[in-house]
This record gives C-alpha cells, structure tokens and sequence, in this order.
C-alpha cells in the first residue's frame, strides 16, 4: 500500500454512479447468454473509462466504481451458496435505530425503507462462496485498466462477515457464533482472490457501526458481544493477509437522514483499529462526523497504519471548497503525521445499483476538490 511520503495521496470509498447505459446493459444481461456477453464486454470499457476520469479528477489509488455490484453488501449473497429469498420472512430497517422512530414521518415521506419492512433472505443450507468467476472478471477488467492508464495502484471492495445479510436471517446453523464465521469463511475466497492479484482489498463495515444504536438499548454489552464476535470473524477471513494490503472502511450509512442514532466514533474506534487492516477509512467531512477529529487526539493510530479520513461527502450536493479540503487533511496530519493520512471520500456515491447520492457532474467536481485539496495541503506540510 503506498504511503504519503511525499505529498498527501488520494483515494475514495469506492463506489461511483453507473452510466445509465450501463445500468440498462446489467438488467438486460438477465434475460440470455447473448445479453450477457454484450453486458460483459460493456462492463469492460466502462471500467476502462471510469478508471481514466478518476485520474483526470487527480486521484491516487482508483477502483472499478463498484459498477458489475448489485449492491455494496448484498451483491455477496448471489456470490454465496445457503441464502434464499423468502417473500414472507420481512425485516425492519434495524440497522436505523431509533431515527425510524423517532424521525418516522420523515421516513414516510422521504426514506420508505426506513418505515416499512420489506422481504429479505435466509440461510437455509452451508454457505460457502461461489463467485470465483465474477470476482476473477473483475479483476481482470481492473487490472487492464489500471495498465491502460498508467496507475500504479488499484483497490476492489469486498463486504465485511457484520454487513453480509444485513436483511437476513439463519435458519441453518445452531449457534451464531458457527453463522458469522461461516460467512466469514466464504469471504476470504474473495479476500484472497484481490489481494492474490495484486490489488488492495478495501473491506466495507457500514452495518458494524449502524446497529449500536439499536442493540445498545439492550445494553452496551449486548452490542460490544455482536461486534466483537464479527470483527474476530473478520480478522479470521483476513489471517494471514499482509495487512499493507487491506483498508477497512467504517461508516454511518451512506443514506440521506438525519443520522441521530449513528454511534460515535469513539465509542467503536477500539473495534475499528483491532481489524488487521494497514489503513481505516471514516467519516470526517459531514455534519454529523466532521468534529470527531478530536478522537484522534487521543485515540492512538498503530504504528505503520494509515488514516483515511473522509475530507468531501457525498452527503450534500454543495462542492467543498479546496480550501477547505487542505484544512481537514492538514489538521488531521497534525494529529496522526502527515505521512500517516491519506485523502478520502466519506462514503459511497452510489451503493445501489440504480442509486446516486448527488448528480455525476457533481460527484467527479467533489473528486477533483479533493484533489486540489490533497495538492494545497502537500505543498504546505511539505513546504
């Protein structure tokens, strides 16, 4: 993984909007074989285009924006044997805590899925992966594209064993503890596949922070149990990776509400830094998150580890001053040293297939101010 040792690099979380022709060539890929050779070769040139505009915006370390994933989390359980569908079994937007509640006629109005229960998945037999095939496309889409353009380092994104089924439930194994690391198990297949290939792995664990706010009304007990049982799962997927080799990202939910019930980073910051990980990736650059550098004025980063704090957000539609952006990375270099902090994104800008948090030409100006950013903050910490 390489490190900011002369300037401050930048990067994102990973996923970007779809084209919209792209979108039409996944949904008809569905319907033959044919299709399904025309949408792979599609796949293939936007990978190509997508990696090209993340160098033209001025960034480090690029990905395939997420674009053959259905989903960032449940595009895994098509990749998984044991889940089914169940057109009965409905699940509550738990992973919301109290803001379903408490903000419900927003959610009505705004965020459905946040008021209504909708059908989900269950396990019903072993889990074990499957998705060779896909993962090793992408892959292989990536990495010509990388070559293409001249990068030098690339990232996939992968799901954590605590946001896998987020909407879902075991019928199959007897103890939970045997689910998660079963989940975990599957995983490393992937895991194993992106590292193997020379790529980051960025391992993504939105669902670990979102359900505090649920189970801590059980008790704080009751949510340290959950997490730590799936962050050991996790390490266990991750052993013997080389940790240069993975980041982690944390985050909130990349859903536009008003994130009240999201945990404070402080509170889960020890789980976050015991996943054998080289770099953590978090929110920074929000409303909601942005005074949490002050976590860092205490909490230590391990020594040789990265930070990847959030510096735009895809949280508002507004861009953020470059200004701005240099001040945030200059600030937490203050606090972890400069060739500790890598420039970053919040979240996601499209986490579902058909999703966009703000419009593409907003996304990519948001990219290149945090380039920009990155570039005045690098020539005044090396200055």
């Amino acid at each position: 993984m390489r490190r900011s040792d002369a300037r401050i690099l930048t990067t994102h979380v990973g996923s970007l909007v779809r084209p919209a022709e792209l979108l039409e060539q996944s949904k008809a890929s569905r319907e033959s074989a044919e299709e399904r050779r025309r949408y792979e070769e599609a796949l293939r040139c936007a990978t190509r285009d997508v990696v090209a505009q993340q160098v033209d915006a001025g960034l480090d370390i690029v990905n395939d924006g997420e674009y053959d994933k259905s989903s960032w989390a449940n595009y895994v359980l098509d990749r998984m044997t044991g889940f089914e569908e169940r057109p009965d079994r409905l699940y509550e937007a738990v992973w919301l805590g109290r803001d379903r509640h408490r903000f419900r006629d927003f959610m009505v109005a705004e965020f459905p899925r946040g008021a209504k229960s909708v059908r989900g998945h269950v396990c019903v037999g072993p889990i074990e992966y499957r998705g060779h095939d896909t993962i090793r496309r992408n892959i292989a889409d990536l990495t010509l594209a990388l070559a293409e353009s001249g990068v030098e380092e690339g990232f996939l994104t992968a799901v954590a064993p605590a946001s896998t089924g987020y909407d879902s439930s075991n019928e199959y194994y007897t103890d939970e503890r045997d689910y998660v690391f079963a989940v975990a198990d599957a995983l490393r297949e992937e895991y194993l596949e992106i590292v193997n290939a020379g790529l980051i792995l960025q391992v993504d664990d939105a669902v670990l922070a979102n359900m505090y706010d649920e189970l801590v009304q059980e008790s704080p007990d009751r949510y340290r149990a959950w997490a730590e049982v799936r962050v050991e799962a996790l390490n266990h997927a991750l052993r013997g990776i080389p940790e240069e080799k993975v980041r982690y990202h944390i985050c909130f939910g990349s859903w536009h509400v008003p994130h009240m019930a999201d945990a404070a980073l402080s509170d889960i910051v020890d789980l976050m830094l015991s996943v054998r990980a080289g770099a953590y990736s978090i929110e920074a650059a929000n409303a909601r998150h942005e005074h949490e550098w002050r976590v860092w004025q205490t909490a230590k980063l391990p020594p040789g580890r990265i930070l990847i704090p959030g510096v735009v957000t895809h949280h508002t539609t507004t861009v953020e001053h470059p200004r701005l952006v240099a001040d945030r990375i200059v600030r937490f270099a203050g606090l972890v040293g400069r060739e500790n902090v890598m420039a970053g994104t919040d979240c996601g800008f499209a986490q579902l297939e058909g999703i966009r948090r703000v419009h593409p030409q907003v996304m990519w100006a948001k990219l290149e101010a945090l380039a920009e950013g990155a570039r005045i903050a690098s020539r005044e910490l090396w200055s």
